[in-house]
């Protein structure tokens, strides 16, 4: 990969897309992962406002440390960076007791992850609106077309996504060239969406890496009959999580009426 180029075309797509749209800069939430500090830098690189919002319920020390760090790096770097922190914390918990929880639901867990990405995603829109700023996305190629593995209408829910067409090791390389905080290159990718150190892996069951080749034998229209071990394994996990999540990677359905039917 041409690194210092694709750098500069992300930019550059960056800028011109907030341009044309007439907006006056980004808005984005930061993790403590790569994927956040990537985007991060690059929407810092177009001179246009850059706002980093940390927005920890529960989270992990090392998380929050971890962003923390990278936004003073960013700012120290980029007069046109600004931060500011919303914990969360309280909201979930206060939605946590408003609606009726289901104890005996096995979903129960997965379902609060999904409602702290929402709770995220609304404060960033918050701020977007406010600011005029675009909400932009975090997540990697393996992540939004590959396994599904983000929150509908949570991380999911953004107006571009500057690093989708990236696969991690892809991102990774961006990183590196960046001078990404060295904490954050050796950090396990995590969502962060339980309060605890749980990596992707530990929750996907295969690593960013098996999960590129699986996503290249995809599109080469293998099947996991030609694999064998560990590679018949991840094969299946990335094609079963692949069909399961078709309905985020995929445009919201309309049920179109017959014209003879509107008459």
């Amino acid at each position: 990969m041409q690194t210092e180029k694709v750098v500069d075309h992300i930019v550059n797509w960056l800028k011109n897309y907030a341009t044309s749209a007439n907006m006056d800069g980004f808005i984005l939430g930061i993790s403590g992962g790569i994927d956040s500090a990537v985007t991060s830098s690059l929407c810092a690189r177009t001179g246009l406002r850059t706002l980093c919002v940390e927005m920890p319920i529960h989270q992990a020390p090392s998380h929050v440390s971890r962003g923390q760090n990278h936004i003073k790096s960013l700012k120290h770097q980029f007069a046109n960076v600004t931060n500011v922190q919303v914990d969360l914390t309280s909201v979930f918990e206060q939605f946590k007791g408003v609606v009726p929880q289901a104890y005996e639901c096995e979903h129960l867990e997965l379902t609060l992850a999904n409602t702290r990405a929402r709770l995220r995603m609304t404060t960033l829109y918050y701020f977007a609106g406010l600011h005029k700023y675009l909400v932009a996305g975090t997540g990697n190629k393996i992540e939004d077309f590959g396994v599904g593995f983000f929150t509908k209408y949570g991380d999911g829910g953004v107006d571009l996504s500057p690093i989708a067409d990236l696969v991690k090791s892809e991102v990774i390389e961006i990183a590196r060239f960046l001078n990404i905080n060295q904490e954050i290159l050796d950090a396990d990718p995590s969502d962060g969406l339980f309060g605890d150190c749980r990596s992707d892996e530990d929750q996907i069951g295969a690593s960013y890496d098996e999960l590129e080749w699986a996503m290249k034998m995809d599109k080469e229209e293998k099947k996991a009959s030609d694999f064998s071990g560990r590679k018949f394994e991840v094969f299946n996990i990335y094609k079963r999580l692949n069909n399961a999540n078709q309905h985020k990677m995929k445009p919201i359905p309309i049920c179109k009426i017959p014209v003879h039917l509107k008459k």
